[in-house]
C-alpha cells in the first residue's frame, strides 16, 4: 500500500488544494500513527465507525478496510468530491457533508442498526471541546470515542479531577468515560505541521456515570461555576456565578464537610456529587 504521505501529495496536486487555516486542516501523513488510531479504537468487523472530519481520507481508507461501515462526517465541501473519488465504490462508506455539531448522531445510529459503534477524529483545535461535549451530552449509544487532539487539551482531558491539570472539562470528560492516552504525535506527522504537538487519546463510555447525580444539570453548574475563577475560593466561585448566597453556601459546605476556603480545583468528582445531591434536596 502507497504511504499516506504519497497519497497525501498525490491527492492535494491532483485536485490543486492546500489546507484550510480557518477549518484548523493539518493533514496526517505519519502511517505508524494511523495504525496507532486504528489499533486503539480496536476497529472490528461488526463495527460501525462515525469519522469526523476524514479530510482526504487517509484514515478513512484503513477503517473502511476493518469495520463493517464507516459514516463520514465532512464540513469542508473541497473534501467531498475527493473523498466521493476515492470511496463510492465502497458499499460500507457513507458520506455526509455537514458541521458534525448540527448531525443527529442518535438518528443516524439508529437507522444503521449496527450495534458497536465508535467514534474516530483527528478534531481541528479550536473546536475540540464543543465536539466532544456534544457526543458525550448527547447520551449516544456508542463504546469509546477515540481522537486525535491538541496535545495540551489532552492532558487535561485525560487528567484526574482534582490534579493540577484538571479543569471543569476533566470532570465532565470523567464523569462519562475512562480516559486513556494513546501516543504523543509529532509536528512533522502532518501537512502543513502545526506550532504544536498533538495527542491521541481513548474515552472509553461508562456503562453508569462515575458518581450518582439525582441532578445532572446542578451538577455541572457547580463544576462550571468552581472553575470560572480557578484562583477563588469554591465559596466565591458558586456565589457569583448566582446559584445561592455567601451564607447558604457556607452552610452547604458544612454539611458535606468541606473547608470554606477550599477551591474547587481540589475536589474529588464524590465531593461535586455530595454538593450538588445536598444541594439538590433542599429544592424540593
Amino acid at each position: 500500500m502507497e504511504s499516506a504521505y504519497k497519497q497525501t501529495m498525490f491527492i492535494l496536486k491532483k485536485y490543486n488544494i492546500s489546507a484550510s487555516k480557518s477549518l484548523g486542516q493539518n493533514f496526517l501523513i505519519d502511517d505508524n500513527v494511523i495504525e496507532s488510531i486504528v489499533e486503539a479504537a480496536q476497529v472490528g468487523s461488526n463495527d460501525l465507525i462515525i469519522e469526523i472530519g476524514p479530510g482526504l481520507g487517509t484514515l478513512t481508507s484503513r477503517l473502511l478496510q476493518k469495520a463493517k461501515k464507516v459514516i463520514a462526517v465532512e464540513l469542508d465541501n473541497r473534501m467531498i468530491n475527493i473523498l466521493n473519488d476515492r470511496f463510492s465504490l465502497y458499499e460500507n462508506f457513507e458520506l455526509i457533508n455537514e458541521d458534525i455539531l448540527k448531525v443527529n448522531l442518535q438518528e443516524l445510529i439508529n437507522k444503521n442498526k449496527i450495534q458497536n459503534v465508535k467514534v474516530v477524529a483527528n478534531l481541528p483545535y479550536y473546536i475540540t471541546t464543543p465536539i466532544i461535549m456534544k457526543l458525550l451530552e448527547d447520551k449516544l449509544q456508542i463504546e469509546s470515542i477515540t481522537v486525535m487532539v491538541q496535545k495540551e487539551v489532552a492532558k487535561r482531558l485525560t487528567a484526574k479531577p482534582g490534579d493540577k491539570l484538571s479543569g471543569a472539562i476533566t470532570y465532565s470528560v470523567n464523569y462519562y468515560c475512562n480516559p486513556e492516552e494513546i501516543i504523543i504525535v509529532p509536528n512533522s506527522s502532518f501537512i502543513p505541521e502545526p506550532e504544536v504537538e498533538s495527542e491521541v487519546i481513548k474515552l472509553k463510555l461508562r456503562r453508569e456515570p462515575a458518581v450518582k447525580i439525582e441532578n445532572e444539570e446542578l451538577f455541572f453548574k457547580f463544576i462550571k461555576a468552581s472553575f470560572m475563577q480557578r484562583r477563588k475560593t469554591l465559596i466565591n466561585g458558586i456565589t457569583n456565578s448566582g446559584i445561592m448566597g455567601k451564607e447558604e453556601c457556607k452552610s452547604l459546605l458544612y454539611k458535606v464537610g468541606l473547608n470554606e476556603k477550599t477551591r474547587g480545583e481540589n475536589l474529588s468528582m464524590q465531593d461535586f456529587a455530595n454538593l450538588t445531591n445536598e444541594y439538590n434536596k433542599s429544592l424540593y
